[in-house]
């Protein structure tokens, strides 16, 4: 009704529908009430496709590696992670190579242990979960600032990179089996994401330090490939912004604090009768090694991303072409970055000095060779993010094109993934044996080191072989390596047979030289079981249970007969 006209009669019901809102103006709650639940649905949506892509992920993961082995290196990482999740977290008595995995795999592979028992199973569902780790590590860096489609496709184009190797069975235990740097990118993955989202956050500079600390206490390539990629880029930031007192400033320190904090843990630790770590391989070769050093790295970086045929790759030619495509498009977002160096964002500028840091530092040292892929495992989940964000823009506009995007993307993840799952479950060669031995009540004894701690860990340690190398007949050392010295205090333990392999290194006559006539002897499969009436541990060495002083530095290897030659 307009204002002042009087209907006879009506003044009240003018008045009731003055006062009243519009009809249109009731209906404004209830539509905010049901968009609200309509994103709210989307979002519970979203999570559950995120999280059932993440346990369909896992599943290839775990068949994929259930196609392949693990070995003693991978075993004595699954017996130390028995230790340290049964109370002996310092892991006394313990020399582990130059990676401890301490903070990561090890504390990993002891929970799932726990949950399913020492065995082939446990070794495999740990291996499954740490690639699993560092893929959504990967995942969320490449998915940052984008939306929708957008993230669907990048998620799809890292998983891409992380599969296409896996198509080579050499490859498969490079990345998916026992610990090796490959588990190491998800502290590098984790201090990036945190500093790409987190910049200026008050807790951010004293998380990153942490996690910095703790990742070069499971392996030093935090220190020599994180660290300097935080100090340069977070630096060069402050540079750039001219202020002292920035949030790039305090990562500036937190980086650099992290390196002196974890020396003086570590040797705090060593000092309480913690592991001793066998130095790494940190040496400089001679410059006139540095051309060859740059092809064989070259070699390395495409052995990684699966660009080369290799006899024991899934699909042979298509495999080296998906493999070279993906490090095309990892070469392409690193000159993307490059490129675009002051607009880009932090994670960008991490990962692209990361990539070249550990690059540069694999081409200097004496640790290029051919078969030291491992050394620049991290370079590959941090390609596969770079090429995920310059493939794919943050958005894509039309439903058409995202439906193709997203598509395509996903069928390049299925390929290799699919292709790798179809390599036949491989059964343990050592299990016979360890079965055999439990059965007839072996439960102690010794083996080369490759024949040892596999059939110890596989066998739930029920049957306990330790390691010792024959290096020059007749002498008997215990490895330097991957070994536990309280093993070898026939004090506390009584070693009664020998596993000799039946064509390696370790073969019958070499242990019979030493240890003498056995008075059995068995053929199990393809090894043979020497049996001894006397502790075989006292014809070695009498070890005792005083820690290795901090700064000590055993020999290669250990001469047991003459413990002070």
């Amino acid at each position: 009704m307009r204002p002042g006209k009087r209907y006879p009669g009506g003044s009240e019901l003018a008045d009731a529908q003055d006062a009243a809102p519009p009809a249109n103006d009731l209906d404004i709650p209830a539509r905010q009430e049901g968009r609200g639940i309509r994103r709210a649905a989307r979002r519970w949506w979203a999570a559950a496709a995120w999280a059932g892509g993440g346990l369909a992920l896992f599943a290839f993961f775990l068949r994929i590696s259930l196609g392949s082995r693990v070995d003693s290196d991978g075993a004595n990482n699954a017996l130390q992670a028995w230790d340290l999740v049964h109370g002996h977290v310092l892991l006394h008595g313990w020399v582990i190579g130059d990676a401890t995995f301490y903070f990561f795999e090890l504390p990993l592979i002891g929970i799932v242990e726990l949950l399913l028992g020492m065995g082939n199973l446990a070794f495999h569902v740990a291996s499954a979960l740490t690639y699993l780790i560092v893929a959504v590590c990967a995942v969320a860096l490449a998915v940052t600032d984008s939306r929708g489609p957008a993230r669907a496709a990048r998620c799809a184009v890292v998983v891409t990179v992380l599969a296409t190797p896996l198509l080579t069975a050499s490859s498969v235990t490079l990345l998916l089996e026992e610990p090796d740097h490959i588990g190491t990118s998800a502290f590098m993955l984790a201090s990036f994401l945190l500093i790409d989202r987190a910049a200026d956050r008050r807790f951010t500079a004293p998380l990153l330090c942490a996690i910095l600390c703790a990742g070069q206490l499971s392996d030093l390539t935090v220190r020599y490939v994180a660290v300097p990629a935080v100090l340069l880029v977070c630096g060069y930031r402050v540079l750039a912004a001219r202020r002292l007192r920035s949030g790039d400033a305090a990562l500036v320190v937190a980086a650099a604090v992290s390196v002196p904090l974890e020396s003086l843990l570590r040797a705090a630790m060593v000092h309480l009768g913690a592991y001793f770590m066998v130095a790494p391989m940190a040496q400089l070769s001679p410059m006139r090694r540095w051309p060859h050093n740059a092809a064989v790295t070259w070699l390395d970086v495409r052995i990684l991303f699966g660009a080369v045929v290799a006899p024991d790759t899934r699909l042979v030619g298509v495999a080296a072409g998906f493999g070279l495509v993906c490090l095309l498009a990892a070469v392409f977002g690193l000159g993307r970055v490059a490129w675009t160096w002051r607009t880009a964002c932090r994670a960008e500028q991490l990962l692209c000095v990361a990539i070249v840091v550990s690059i540069g530092v694999l081409l200097v040292s004496v640790m290029a060779t051919p078969t030291r892929s491992r050394e620049i495992a991290a370079v590959l989940p941090f390609g596969a993010v770079l090429a995920a964000r310059a493939c794919v823009p943050a958005r894509i506009t039309g439903a058409p094109r995202a439906l193709l995007a997203v598509t395509a993307a996903a069928l390049a993840a299925l390929v290799p993934l699919a292709a790798a799952a179809t390599q036949p479950s491989l059964t343990p060669a050592t299990v016979p044996l360890a079965a055999w031995l439990e059965a007839h009540g072996l439960t102690y004894g010794v083996a080369g080191y490759w024949d040892a701690s596999v059939v110890t860990a596989q066998s739930g340690d029920r049957v306990k072989i330790r390691a010792v190398d024959i290096i020059k007949n007749p002498k008997i050392f215990v490895p330097g390596w991957e070994t536990n010295a309280l093993w070898y205090n026939p004090s506390r333990y009584d070693a009664r047979f020998v596993v000799a392999d039946h064509s390696g290194r370790d073969s019958y006559a070499a242990f019979e030289q030493h240890f003498g006539k056995p008075v059995a002897t068995y053929q199990v499969a393809s090894w043979f079981v020497l049996i001894y009436r006397t502790n075989l541990l006292q014809q070695l060495a009498h070890y005792t249970d005083e820690p290795i002083p901090a700064g000590a530095s055993p020999p290669s290897y250990v001469d047991l007969k003459n413990p002070g030659g």
